[in-house]
This record gives structure tokens, sequence and C-alpha cells, in this order.
């Protein structure tokens, strides 16, 4: 199943390659599939491309925990604590301050 909604994801960025949205569902079908590789640079594309969008800050931290870069994954959830408090976002600023916590623990 997994397979059949990567390569949908992959046919509609064909059609739309710049839809934020689109990039950000493939790169979680990639953490799904566990290809952290292809996830990690969609998501860092998708980053420097639009670096209001939030979401992606909070799964390059995860991704980057999971490949024990813990300083950069500390950088990144900062960085995404800072554009929530700024875009009002509080239950979003909470995860990424929990997400936080858990690693000066």
């Amino acid at each position: 199943m997994q397979q059949n909604r990567l390569e949908q994801l992959l046919k509609f960025l064909t059609e739309s390659p710049d839809d934020d949205f689109l990039n950000y569902a493939l790169a979680m079908e990639y953490v799904g599939l566990s290809d952290l590789d292809n996830a990690l640079k969609l998501l860092l594309n998708l980053q420097e491309k639009n670096p209001e969008y939030l979401a992606t800050y909070y799964q390059l931290g995860k991704i980057l925990e999971l490949k024990s870069d813990i300083e950069e994954a500390r950088n990144m959830y900062k960085k995404g604590l800072e554009l929530a408090i700024k875009q009002k976002e509080k239950k979003t600023a909470a995860e990424l301050q929990s997400a936080i916590d858990l690693l000066d623990d």
C-alpha cells in the first residue's frame, strides 16, 4: 500500500513539482519506508524553498535525531520554535519545546 502512495505522490509531483504539501507528504512516505536520506533531502529542500513551512522543522529534527546528529536536531527544533512563536502556533511551539527538552535531559 505504501509503495502505491509513493508512486502516486511522485506522479503528482511531476505535475506540480513546487507544491510544498506534496513534497512534505513524499518526505513522510520516505520516513515510513525508513528511507531517511531521501526524506532528509526533500525536507531540507523544502525548508530552503519555503522557510515558513512550519511542519518541516519538527520532522527534520526527528530525522536528524534518528541519524544521531543531536546538535543539528536541536538547532532545527530551535529554529522551528522561533517560527512557531512568530506564527502564534502554540501547539507546535509546545511540541518543539518538548523535543528540545528531551534532548537536554
